[in-house]
């Protein structure tokens, strides 16, 4: 079962450039199947109960965002995870994208 995140309703801002998602010997990790290169982009993620940081793990090309940033999720995924009696969750997107801005002209 996959675990999805609606974040039409949050603030999601950069808080830290995508950087290179890293094995234990400094190699870039690659997505399983595809081969294509994976990213790490904190971000602060902003509702009406608070805000909280995280850490998006995307794959493909390096997300065209930066620091500061307002951004756009495609497809937040929730991963929980247990190894070695710690667990926590891990945060995945299709892709993370500048957000628009919405035009008063129609």
């Amino acid at each position: 079962m996959k675990l999805y995140v609606d974040t039409k309703a949050k603030q999601v801002t950069v808080s830290r450039d995508p950087e290179p998602k890293n094995d234990q010997n400094g190699n870039q990790r690659s997505e399983k199947g595809t081969g294509r290169l994976m990213w790490s982009t904190q971000v602060f993620v902003l509702d009406e109960n608070g805000g909280e940081v995280i850490t998006i793990t995307t794959a493909g090309e390096k997300p065209g965002v930066m620091v500061g940033q307002l951004i756009e999720v495609e497809q937040l995924e929730a991963i929980p995870w247990a190894t070695n009696g710690r667990n926590g969750v891990a945060f995945r997107a299709i892709s993370l994208k500048p957000k628009t801005g919405t035009s008063a002209a129609k």
